[in-house]
């Protein structure tokens, strides 16, 4: 489905350790434009440490990250990066508005475009009759969908987004992939860490990930097809258990 040239994100020897721990181990990764391309993996096994670094917010011990043909981090490509984070980076005694409005100064969205990008990303994640609630008393849910809507905001060409569903219930989950699947065929990169599993069949292709290392790329009925497995739980226990 993807050409195998010029991918939007090339990761390359990617290592990460924190004093003797090694929680990330040669990472080799490509993403192709307009792909959706999904980290699948428990909790601790490296998934947020290599979208940190993937998103220019964390630096590898060792190895490269290179998106749109620029060397990360780098500050000028902030700007076409969305990062959704796993915990929520809002000004909680602010409103919804106050929050957008902030976020849409630092990417320099202003007047018509403002507001059109705001509603739109708004109601994408049905908060438009929240926009003047003060994000104190948002649910968590909540909370989630508006870190969604301010990833989204300024139109980024690579979207990054770390358990962005968390939360938030299976309608509008279905919503927003919609959305999601809207922005790839647009031409938007998506890259999303998931523990759910029918979030990860939507995905074009899956990385595993375990322990720190990739155990194995490809798309869901591929990775299936490879283990003789029906599900992509039952193709994840299989490599993790021949990775042991």
């Amino acid at each position: 489905m993807f050409a195998p040239i010029d991918p939007a994100i090339r990761v390359r020897g990617l290592s990460r350790a924190f004093g003797h721990q090694t929680v990330l181990s040669d990472i080799a990764l490509d993403i192709q434009s307009s792909e959706i391309f999904g980290l699948l993996g428990p909790s601790g096994s490296g998934k947020t440490t290599l979208v940190k670094m993937i998103a220019g917010i964390d630096e590898g011990t060792s190895g490269d990250v290179v998106m749109l043909g620029t060397k990360l981090p780098n500050l000028s490509m902030m700007e076409r990066i969305g990062y959704m984070a796993q915990s929520d980076a809002l000004y909680a005694e602010l409103t919804a508005k106050e929050n957008l409005d902030f976020f849409a100064a630092l990417f320099g969205l202003k007047g018509a475009i403002k507001k059109t990008r705001t509603a739109y990303v708004m109601e994408l994640v049905g908060l438009g009759e929240h926009m003047n609630g003060i994000v104190a008393s948002y649910s968590g849910g909540m909370k989630r969908r508006l870190s969604l809507a301010i990833a989204l905001l300024h139109d980024p060409r690579i979207l990054i987004l770390d358990e962005p569903t968390v939360g938030i219930d299976p309608l509008l989950r279905k919503s927003i992939w919609s959305e999601l699947e809207k922005l790839s065929r647009q031409g938007t990169t998506i890259l999303i860490t998931t523990h759910v599993m029918d979030e990860a069949e939507k995905c074009h292709r899956l990385g595993l990930i375990r322990e720190g290392r990739l155990i194995a790329v490809g798309s869901p009925e591929a990775l299936k097809q490879e283990t003789g497995s029906f599900t992509i739980e039952e193709a994840f226990l299989h490599y993790g258990g021949a990775a042991r």
